[in-house]
């Protein structure tokens, strides 16, 4: 017989797991819009025969965008303290490392293919990540790498090889 408390936790963790599922939806169509974003801007880079000036533009309409959705959305902001405490590297080592990514995206994609700069990239972040979440770096939750993982490593990079074949490119 069921009670009360044990119905609660049954809708808890279905609402836990549709949540789940949904920023996982939420995830796979941010991924889809990297990828369309990284291409059409390698054509303007190519168009402007200029990656770079194609990433300083894309990054130019980002902050224009994310400041407006900044200024709609969000009313509470950091306090100075707040702001004092964060370590000087953390205000330039996410542009640094952006402007670094989205620009060789952009120069890569015309010689390799949107899919195959993006599935190499998608490699490099999952290789990272599973780094990241072994050691706890970045003050992150620990997940230590187990048989389940790196069997998922190496069918990522069996997956890679199969993507990326010779021959099967129309140019």
């Amino acid at each position: 017989m069921s009670t009360n408390r044990d119905i609660s936790i049954l809708v808890a963790k279905q609402n836990d797991e549709t949540s789940m599922l949904q920023l996982a939806l939420l995830a796979i169509f941010a991924g889809a819009a990297i990828a369309a974003q990284a291409a059409m801007n390698s054509q303007l880079g190519q168009l402007l025969k200029n990656a770079l000036l194609a990433s300083s533009i894309a990054f130019s309409s980002s902050v224009i965008f994310s400041l407006l959705a900044l200024l709609t959305f969000f009313r509470h902001f950091p306090d100075w303290p707040s702001i004092k405490a964060v370590p000087v590297y953390l205000w330039f080592s996410g542009g640094v490392l952006s402007a670094f990514a989205i620009a060789t995206f952009y120069w890569l994609i015309p010689k390799m293919g949107v899919g195959s700069v993006m599935s190499f990239a998608l490699t490099g972040q999952l290789l990272f990540a599973v780094l990241v979440s072994h050691f706890g770096w970045f003050q992150l939750p620990v997940a230590p790498l187990n048989i389940t993982k790196m069997i998922g490593i190496a069918a990522l990079i069996t997956g890679i090889i199969l993507l990326n074949l010779p021959g099967d490119r129309i140019r």
